[in-house]
């Protein structure tokens, strides 16, 4: 009897090579793809060093210093232009109110033509609002006595008059429109400055700040440090100078010994009021396009205290530096302004021994400070 087939089905083998080959590839593919990316990727650029942010930040404010003073003349510009755009509306109006009373007189001229039987034309060419083309005629101005010849001449004078005062305002308001867009992208600028220099200060680790102020507290030692070397040098000058002086009135014989003349007395007179006010503005906030009196630009404060003494400056720094004489550092007298960096964006009032009166950038208040904080253009004495 033949054996029976089994029904079992066969064991299916189990293959357990393949995956994990398959598994093992694909995974050398990643590692390739990647070590094949990090070496083609750009390299991270280093974090900047706190002596480059220290440089960034104060250029920032330096730059923001630059758009306000853009701002500052934009805006006094601007001011400028809306007070001689009015006075021109205000002229063109009384031209044409001048204009128009004309224009009735001429009308009761036409009418009483008309009355007393007059051709109508005469009547058309007083009532009309272009009667040039009527001036030429001969026979019409025959007709006209004196006085109504008078009355046609100052209609004419007035109605060019009126005409050009109109062309002058349109002109100037749009020189007004141009100089606002101008305070427009001054004022983006400035604050967008500021912004960045906020950004890069907000970024910095509490370490790195400390080291920061650590930084800025040397960079003031230091500056102060030239201020004292500045007063003895302006001590020892002024000591030389009244030894002359003295030296010079003794071999006179006189008694008076006085040194100082009308002009200096006076100047230091306007000097004392300039630096009274500086002093009584100290704390208060630096705010850019700030005239006071609650806050103050740099050019603001400058204007603000030698206005305390009867003296009008400009309003920008790069007004300020062209009014009175140029002085050298060495020579320096309180009340003298005193001009920093290439673009002269930034000025602060000299009180003596090396220190000035300014407010200095934004965020910080009405200050005295040394002179060697920043790099020095050049000095004047406004009066």
């Amino acid at each position: 009897m033949p054996a029976l087939a089994s029904h079992r089905k066969p064991r299916t083998r189990v293959r357990t090579s393949s995956p994990a080959v398959g598994l093992t590839t694909a995974a050398l593919a990643s590692v390739t793809l990647l070590s094949t990316q990090s070496a083609t990727a750009a390299p991270a650029e280093p974090k900047p060093s706190i002596e480059e942010v220290q440089k960034k930040v104060d250029d920032l404010y330096r730059q923001a210093g630059t758009a306000t003073q853009e701002y500052n003349k934009a805006k006094a510009a601007s001011t400028q232009q809306r007070s001689k755009v009015d006075a021109l509306l205000e002229a063109a109006a009384k031209r044409a109110d001048k204009l128009n009373e004309t224009r009735r007189e001429l009308g009761n001229y036409a009418a009483a033509q008309y009355r007393s039987g007059a051709i109508a034309p005469t009547a058309t060419f007083f009532l009309a609002d272009d009667p040039q083309s009527y001036f030429d005629q001969d026979q019409l101005m025959a007709r006209m006595t004196s006085q109504q010849q008078k009355a046609v001449a100052d209609f004419r004078t007035q109605q060019s008059e009126a005409a050009t005062k109109r062309v002058e305002a349109t002109k100037s308001l749009q020189t007004l429109t141009e100089s606002q867009t101008t305070l427009r992208t001054s004022k983006q600028q400035v604050q967008n400055k500021l912004a960045e220099a906020r950004t890069l200060l907000s970024e910095l680790t509490a370490e790195e700040k400390a080291r920061l102020a650590e930084l800025e507290r040397k960079k003031e030692a230091e500056a102060r440090r030239k201020a004292e070397e500045l007063a003895r040098q302006q001590a020892a000058a002024a000591k030389a100078e009244a030894d002359r002086a003295a030296a010079e009135e003794a071999s006179k014989g006189e008694a008076d010994t006085g040194t100082g003349t009308g002009s200096d007395s006076s100047y230091a007179s306007k000097a004392d009021k300039v630096l009274a006010f500086a002093r009584d503005q100290i704390g208060k906030p630096y705010v850019w396009g700030a005239t006071g009196p609650s806050s103050y630009d740099c050019s603001g404060l400058t204007q603000a205290a030698w206005k305390a003494a009867g003296v009008d400056l400009p309003r920008t720094t790069w007004d300020q530096v062209e009014v009175g004489t140029r002085v050298a550092t060495a020579d320096l007298k309180p009340g003298d302004l005193v001009f920093f960096y290439d673009d002269i964006s930034h000025v602060g009032i000299y009180k003596g021994d090396g220190m000035m009166i300014h407010a200095p950038k934004p965020g910080a208040n009405v200050r005295e400070e040394s002179i060697y904080y920043m790099p020095i253009y050049g000095s004047v004495r406004p009066a």
